[in-house]
């Protein structure tokens, strides 16, 4: 899986050079979502900086690249749009405080019930998007200032560049692994534009773009304190609140799902409720700061691994030369050409993209392959949040569906005359319909054992379904019993109360309970 990625071990050297190579790659992405969510471009560096760093030191996963991303600069824009950037501020700062109190709740771990099916369609469904976000690289300002895609002359230079910054990237590691090979590319290709004099789009013709400014620049200072200039009111709390919450969902979405990502590249296992708490700190921090919040960024991510980063090293030295490139060296990063950028991200996508689903997919249950499918168009045409929690319903329908078929009793009449249906399967919210189905009320004798030993009662529809059936027998004047209950389904009917009304037989000798044969 995911093997154009190199398993390099951690070591300063490559955590620092592949923290340059992100550093550089940071610039353009934060820019365009600073743009997408309608705040100037330092917003989403400087947001891109501090939350690059604090999740770098305090976050679960080693190796995992924090900063401004489109998933959440999407849902931001209406914020902004409505009630201005003071409200984003302030909702960033909501946002990070909800992420704490999701990881203090140990929350975090329920991302480990995201089914592999859906974590395929995350995987390629991102990679898709990734690779939709650079054919805008592919547009440029005709004389009116409306984008239009290239053509002729500057289109093949531009294709040209992404190809050798691409071979770069593949054939260096053949022969050399000591610097990353995306850095090396990015280097080359920038002196190879400016030594021949090629004409071809930069970082900064890319700024004057997005903001419509001829003068434009990613300069800037250090980031200053300011608490949000909003009122402290209900009536601020109720517009900020409910941005919060879905930014909050959505970032820890994404972070943690990326998480398990580098955890199965790397074999090593991050601390989801530890980077919940690490996102939390590092948003309420940029909220102070004049960032526009983040979560966790696949494709630099991504980037960072294949680079040789595994280390927090790495993340720190990203988001510490990001910072410089914004205080000093930013005519430096202005001049690197957009098609060298685009190709290290065309690898990334190359990277991944979870190629062996296409093979697996006539090998997987049908209901699988769906998921996949699924995820990955939703994650396309929506977003990330949706998609995930699209397929995991979907998932959770599909098992429900599946388990509720397994329901079925075997019948016999016993020494004292009484039937016995001997269940077989879990009895849940799916399969009562058919359990109803399985008894013969009218022709049954006076007394009615159901056995319970290989079945279990799992929610409140089994209860209801188990009053159901004994009020049957009770309306032609028969007994029903329950034998052999687990004891905690035997507690989850007392919680019921009157709900059950059937008697209950035990067998004091008998000592295995179902949740024991499972």
């Amino acid at each position: 899986m995911f093997n154009l990625l190199t398993k390099t071990s951690s070591s300063v050297k490559n955590d620092v050079l592949s923290g340059l190579t992100v550093a550089l790659a940071l610039v353009p992405e934060a820019v365009a979502f600073a743009f997408v969510a309608g705040v100037e471009p330092l917003v989403g560096l400087y947001a891109a900086f501090m939350i690059g760093l604090i999740t770098s030191i305090l976050g679960g996963r080693p190796g995992m690249i924090s900063g401004a991303t489109g998933a959440l600069a999407v849902v931001m824009v209406a914020l902004v749009a409505q009630h201005g950037v003071q409200y984003l501020f302030a909702t960033v700062v909501l946002m990070g405080i909800l992420q704490v109190l999701a990881g203090v709740f140990k929350l975090g771990k329920f991302i480990r019930i995201v089914p592999h099916p859906v974590m395929l369609g995350f995987v390629n469904g991102l990679a898709i998007v990734i690779f939709l976000a650079q054919l805008g690289q592919f547009k440029v300002p005709d004389a009116s200032g409306d984008l239009v895609w290239m053509s002729g002359e500057a289109l093949y230079l531009m294709l040209g560049l992404v190809a050798l910054t691409m071979a770069i990237i593949h054939f260096l590691p053949k022969l050399t692994t000591a610097i990353p090979s995306s850095l090396v590319a990015i280097v080359t290709v920038t002196a190879l534009v400016h030594l021949l004099g090629l004409d071809t789009r930069t970082v900064i013709d890319f700024v004057k773009t997005m903001t419509n400014d001829a003068n434009a620049t990613i300069a800037g200072g250090l980031p200053s304190f300011m608490v949000p200039d909003v009122p402290f009111s209900l009536e601020t709390l109720r517009i900020i609140f409910p941005y919060a919450l879905v930014l909050a969902a959505i970032g820890l979405i994404e972070s943690l799902l990326t998480l398990s990502l580098i955890d199965e590249i790397t074999g090593t296992r991050g601390q989801s409720n530890r980077e919940c708490v690490g996102q939390g700190v590092a948003n309420v921090a940029t909220g102070f700061f004049g960032g526009m919040g983040g979560c966790a960024m696949i494709g630099q991510s991504m980037i960072n691994i294949n680079s040789g980063g595994r280390g927090r090293l790495s993340g720190i030295s990203a988001a510490l030369m990001l910072l410089a490139f914004i205080l000093f060296g930013s005519s430096l990063i202005e001049m690197i050409p957009l098609a060298a950028l685009v190709g290290v991200m065309f690898m990334v996508v190359l990277g991944t993209f979870e190629w062996s689903s296409f093979r697996i997919m006539n090998k997987v249950p049908v209901a699988d392959a769906l998921v996949i499918v699924l995820v990955s168009s939703v994650t396309v045409f929506t977003d990330l949040a949706i998609a995930v929690l699209v397929g995991v319903v979907v998932s959770a329908l599909v098992f429900a569906w599946e388990h509720a078929k397994q329901i079925y009793a075997t019948t016999f009449v016993d020494e004292h005359g009484s039937k016995v249906y001997e269940l077989h399967g879990p009895l849940f919210f799916g399969s009562v319909s058919h359990f109803l189905e399985l008894f013969t009320v009218q022709d049954d004798p006076k007394d009615v054992i159901v056995e319970f030993k290989y079945s279990r009662v799992a929610d409140h529809s089994a209860i209801e379904a188990i009053d159901t059936l004994a009020e049957r027998y009770t309306s032609k004047g028969k007994t029903l019993h329950i034998r052999h209950l687990s004891e905690d389904c035997c507690k989850l009917l007392k919680k019921a109360g009157d709900l059950v009304e059937v008697n209950f037989t035990e067998d004091p000798h008998y000592k295995v309970v179902s949740d024991k044969l499972d």
